[in-house]
């Protein structure tokens, strides 16, 4: 299977991504703690059916430590003991954040709330900017129909 487009060819997608990549290392240099942050690369991408990212992110998470267990009950965490209240709370947010479209609305407050008992102001708006972030990068692949399997770990820095 091949992309509809080569993104990473194309000089026009090659200056958005760039731009994007810069906006990811703002939030990957936050206080959010890294597991959370692979956690939330991973839901979002699931929601959306982005194989590319969910092959990316795995394989990513598992490289920092990541457990085989953890891995394998994100799209089961409500139901998992193996998640953290905060963890939990982003996971719920991503989900809220990601699937806009399908409450009126927006975002619950409840699901701000929960989320702002766990994280402070500055990591607040690095989950925030992270979530729009993944949804961009989940969007081109699935447009374009980027294939996943054959990402290696750090193979984009």
């Amino acid at each position: 299977m091949d992309a509809r487009l080569n993104l990473f060819g194309s000089p026009t997608a090659g200056k958005f991504l760039k731009h994007i990549v810069s906006a990811g290392k703002v939030v990957s240099d936050s206080s959010l703690p890294a597991a959370t942050q692979e956690l939330v690369k991973i839901r979002a991408s699931q929601i959306n059916g982005c194989g590319f990212c969910t092959d990316m992110h795995t394989k990513e998470a598992a490289a920092a430590g990541e457990t085989s267990v953890r891995l394998h009950l994100i799209a089961a965490w409500r139901e998992a003991k193996v998640f953290t209240a905060a963890e939990r709370a982003a996971l719920e947010l991503t989900e809220q954040g990601t699937r806009i479209a399908d409450g009126a609305g927006g975002v619950p407050d409840e699901v701000w709330a929960n989320a702002a008992k766990h994280y402070d102001e500055e990591q607040l708006a690095a989950l925030v900017s992270l979530i729009a972030l993944i949804n961009t990068f989940n969007r081109m692949n699935v447009i374009v129909q980027q294939p996943a399997g054959d990402y290696r770990v750090g193979q984009f820095g």
